[in-house]
């Protein structure tokens, strides 16, 4: 079960992420004078505009069985590819290919490997998840397209509260945005009894992008709960990448439940 969770995080990494004070209602108007559709507008347009990421991450999993935090090394081709390299103590231990339509994954430990496209780890998160949606996830972007619904916003400090005007027979869903950035501070699911909640610890301007520092991923499936905290240590933009990757000869293949 250990390895099991152990493969789960790795895939998330690569895929790898409030108070209390009562809320003012502001309808689906304004919001300090600013529309919904504004807000949205605003989200999008500071959306992610580097063709590349290269970036030194801390990855830290628990949950029924935790694993100790590990190191990895990402790049990240917008809209294209997503590859991360896992070590511990400076030894290599697993490697993934996340492609717009297939995850690839091999780790050293007991010699195993995934090869499949999103609909397991799906499952198990409890909603859809396409690469588009790993990639916003990563990035501080709603991972749901804000322009599908008809929104009402709260206001809660500097941060604008979004909600479906109508409430959705199969999910329900929050996207809290910052006011200062306009990026995700929090984006919840629910969905047949499973909770996916995406939190972002402080952004920080780097080559004129607003980049998140942490993200934690917590999965609740009303028995068990996960978290994956994402700690983002160096990031760099728009250098050149290349995404090496081999199945390494006698690796039995495994499936994800």
């Amino acid at each position: 079960m250990i390895i099991k969770r152990f493969t789960y995080i790795c895939i998330l990494a690569l895929l790898i992420i409030t108070s209390c004070k009562t809320k003012k209602a502001l309808g689906n108007s304004t919001v300090r004078g600013m529309s919904v559709n504004k807000i949205i507008k605003n989200h999008y347009a500071n959306d992610f505009d580097k063709e590349t990421i290269t970036a030194r991450l801390r990855v830290k999993y628990r949950g029924k069985n935790s694993v100790p935090s590990v190191t990895a090394s990402l790049r990240l081709k917008k809209d294209n590819t997503i590859w991360v390299s896992l070590s511990k103590l400076g030894f290599p231990i697993g490697k993934a290919l996340i492609t717009t339509n297939k995850v690839s994954y091999y780790e050293k430990i007991n010699k195993t490997y995934f090869e499949g496209d999103f609909t397991l780890l799906s499952n198990w998160l409890g909603t859809d998840l396409d690469f588009e949606k790993v990639q916003n996830l990563l990035l501080g972007q709603a991972i749901l397209n804000l322009k599908d619904e008809r929104y009402q916003a709260t206001q809660k400090e500097n941060a604008f509260d979004l909600m479906p005007k109508k409430a959705n027979e199969l999910f329900d869903i929050l996207f809290s945005i910052s006011g200062s950035h306009f990026k995700i501070n929090k984006q919840k699911i629910e969905q047949e009894g499973k909770t996916l909640t995406i939190g972002y610890g402080d952004y920080e301007k780097i080559e004129g992008e607003m980049f998140p520092k942490k993200v934690l991923i917590t999965a609740l499936d009303g028995k068990y709960t996960t978290t994956v905290d994402v700690d983002y240590r160096s990031v760099q933009f728009n250098k050149s990448v290349s995404f090496p990757f081999k199945i390494p000869n006698g690796y039995k293949e495994i499936v994800l439940k």
